[in-house]
């Protein structure tokens, strides 16, 4: 019969070293984490490239429009009668804006629809963490698409328009200036779609208020008395977003430095409320 000897002066309890932790959680890895996340759906690569599409598509068909209007000798409509190759070219700005900041809301409420999130916050129990992962790694996916787009739309639009009084090139004053601005507008269009998403924690409930917030409030604004627009309506996020790209500006409108402070705080509040739910509420 054998028995077990401990080494003299040593406890028994310190023969089995403690297990080490498989992994720490870190912001790196929880940056790369969500950066998987998002490339693993498919809705991710439609809706971007939806985004693209949009802005594109509807800037080429909005110089084509321009241009034939010239050739053609008929009346030109109101809107682009004083149109520039920059404005002609981010037509399809109001249009990407929706498919991006949709998926920014799939981003963080598909994963409470689909109950993922509970992992997600078991893997990083600090929980913040999460969000402005989420945040930064979509927002920079966004800028990166929607700055590409702007420069492809107005690179094609700016041949169709050529010869025309809206002519302009990369070289003229403002335009790099306005590109730059709708693609830093529309990224954080994104990143404000994930904040909504991880604020109401419902697919339908983020998208019906990113909607009114950019689209239907402007409107039932345009109903109030003319000095109330006047104190309102530069401050929208819409409105303050689009004096990021816009070639001119005027009284009624914020300079681009303004309309950026503007809509960046229209995204940390979005953020701070999302922030906030996701400390104080369980999932």
């Amino acid at each position: 019969m054998s028995t077990l000897t401990a080494t003299p002066g040593t406890p028994e309890s310190d023969q089995v070293a403690p297990a080490r932790p498989a992994y720490r959680v870190t912001g790196r890895r929880v940056l790369a984490s969500e950066w998987a996340k998002l490339w693993s759906l498919r809705s991710t690569w439609i809706t971007l490239g939806l985004g693209l599409l949009f802005l594109v598509a509807f800037g080429v068909i909005a110089a084509s429009h321009y241009k034939s209007g010239l050739t053609s000798g008929r009346p030109m409509d109101r809107d682009f009668a004083t149109a520039t190759a920059v404005s002609l070219s981010l037509f399809g700005t109001n249009f990407a804006q929706l498919a991006l900041g949709v998926l920014g809301v799939l981003v963080t409420a598909g994963e409470y629809s689909t109950g993922m999130i509970r992992s997600t916050l078991a893997a990083v129990p600090r929980r913040l963490p999460v969000l402005w992962s989420k945040a930064a790694v979509y927002g920079l996916v966004a800028l990166v698409v929607a700055t590409a787009g702007t420069f492809a739309a107005f690179l094609v639009g700016g041949r169709i328009v050529t010869g025309t009084p809206a002519a302009m090139g990369l070289g003229h004053a403002g335009v790099v200036r306005s590109l730059l601005g709708a693609g830093l507008y529309l990224g954080l269009v994104g990143v404000i779609g994930v904040a909504l998403g991880a604020l109401l924690r419902s697919v339908a409930g983020g998208i019906s208020v990113l909607v009114a917030a950019l689209m239907l409030v402007p409107g039932l604004v345009s109903l109030l008395p003319s000095s109330w627009q006047g104190n309102i309506d530069p401050y929208l996020p819409s409105h303050a977003g689009e004096s990021l790209f816009a070639l001119t500006h005027d009284s009624t409108t914020l300079s681009p430095g303004a309309g950026l402070a503007v809509f960046l705080g229209w995204t940390v509040l979005a953020l701070a409320g999302a922030a906030y739910r996701l400390v104080r509420s369980d999932v």
